[in-house]
């Protein structure tokens, strides 16, 4: 019989509303997995024990009442560092906002716990998310459960490593560079990246108000082992919110009963090497879409390796506009990442921020006609499976890491979704495929991601003491 923290969130969630299991049971049961494996990885930074026990009591008084529950009841969950959750620093991982302490949630917190989840804990993340590599200058390196020498992904690192070794069902995480999808192929468990707009961001933490970059990139999203449970989190999440202006309500296009798509894969993407286990995994992917019947076809959208550059420099105006604050509170490692990531392209220009903005609608329209001919697209997440520490902060790597996340970037500065989902391993470390869609298909892209994980499995929870699941 499986443990409570071998669950998924929505298993939870029954248990508790039958009466299979209490609240207090599932969030005590998370609690002693953190005990057990934390020591080991590093994910969590700040417990929240006595608030989420009382939340978990207060969660089965109202089942023994018989009154309404939401979808999330008495489910523990965990919330990156960057994003408020009332009565705790959003510290970013910086030392400097080490008591940033919020007073009010974020919009996605807020929504999360309208929807009966309980906080139990905080996650690891990299000084301002500016790596793919989670080590921060408050908190430390997070290991991946998978193997203790290979990083757990970034930003949203310490999220998919406890996720990944059973210490929270459900979490929360944001993304402007992967960040969300960058974990969940290095720790083997599933995530989306929404479409930009659907969830809505929002802080009180100074800077409230995002630049362009920003604006037109970021997003947060929910992150489980089980794909069901991102829709169920998808669900509670999207629609606007009264504190992000960008944010909209919007129908968000499924995949009806016993409907066929024509899926384009991608097993190689232009503009650097792929790992053979990682092109491979991709094409697994692909063949489980087609004896689902959908029509699998090799394509490549239009411009793909500009929307690379394009990416790199839209984000090269923001990280301008901030640098001597960046190098007044970030670590060294995290401002070379950052060089690594961009520094190929020209330094900002008024005349080139023209024409990134009009090269990037220019991207947008002609994916929109690639995703009428074929509406999910079938990629890797990251080109090469984790790399070892510290390897994103190193300059003769740089065309290495370049290279590992070029497939990410596009769903950014397009504002697609993109689900990840794991589907086999290459050279012994989980590969996470992306499905990736136009505008306002979240819900489809969850769909095909489901379908590839009824055949290619759940590889998660792991444990990261004795290597297995």
């Amino acid at each position: 019989m499986a443990e409570l923290w071998q669950l998924g969130a929505g298993e939870l969630a029954n248990s508790i509303a039958t009466g299979a299991t209490t609240s207090r049971a599932v969030v005590e049961a998370h609690l002693a997995r953190i005990d057990a494996v934390d020591g080991y990885l590093n994910a969590v930074v700040r417990r929240l024990d006595d608030d989420a026990l009382a939340a978990a009591d207060e969660a089965d008084a109202a089942v023994a009442a018989g009154g309404p529950l939401g979808p999330l009841h008495g489910v523990p969950i965990t919330v990156k560092e960057n994003i408020d959750l009332a009565g705790s620093p959003t510290t970013q991982g910086l030392p400097v906002l080490a008591e940033a302490i919020a007073t009010v949630d974020a919009p996605t917190v807020e929504r999360m716990r309208a929807a009966g989840a309980i906080p139990i804990a905080r996650t690891n993340m990299p000084d301002l998310g500016l790596r793919v590599h989670t080590r921060s200058a408050l908190h430390g390196l997070t290991r991946n459960p998978w193997h203790p020498g290979v990083t757990a992904g970034g930003s949203s690192g310490g999220e998919a490593s406890a996720l990944a070794s059973g210490m929270s069902p459900l979490g929360l995480g944001n993304d402007i560079g992967g960040s969300l999808r960058n974990p969940a192929h290095c720790c083997g468990i599933a995530s989306i990246k929404p479409t930009l707009g659907v969830i809505p961001v929002a802080t009180e933490i100074p800077p409230e108000d995002l630049l362009l970059a920003a604006q037109q990139m970021l997003v947060e999203g929910p992150m489980a082992r089980r794909v069901a449970d991102l829709r169920t989190a998808f669900g509670v999440l999207a629609g606007r919110h009264v504190r992000d202006p960008r944010s909209v309500s919007a129908e968000i296009d499924d995949l009806a009963a016993g409907e066929t798509l024509t899926i384009a894969v991608l097993a190689d993407p232009p503009g650097g090497e792929t790992h053979p286990g990682i092109a491979a995994a991709v094409r697994r992917a692909a063949d489980i879409c087609a004896d689902a019947g959908h029509r699998v076809v090799e394509a490549t959208p239009p411009d793909y390796e500009r929307t690379i550059e394009m990416w790199s420099r839209l984000l090269i105006a923001d990280l301008s506009v901030q640098r001597p604050v960046l190098e007044a509170v970030a670590s060294a490692e995290a401002i070379a990442c950052i060089d690594i990531l961009v520094g190929f392209w020209p330094p900002p220009s008024l005349a080139g921020a023209a024409e990134v903005q009009a090269t990037r609608f220019r991207l947008m329209r002609e994916w929109s006609a690639f995703f009428a001919q074929h509406p999910v697209l079938l990629s890797p997440t990251w080109a090469l499976p984790a790399f070892e520490h510290d390897v994103d902060a190193t300059e003769v790597a740089a065309d290495r890491l370049r290279a590992t996340l070029r497939p990410v970037l596009a769903a950014n500065l397009l504002g697609l979704p993109a689900a990840v989902v794991p589907c086999g391993q290459a050279d012994g470390l989980p590969v996470g495929v992306q499905v990736i869609g136009d505008r306002f298909t979240d819900l489809r892209c969850l769909a095909v991601a489901e379908q590839i994980e009824r055949t290619a499995g759940v590889p998660t929870p792991i444990d990261p003491v004795t290597g297995s699941a």
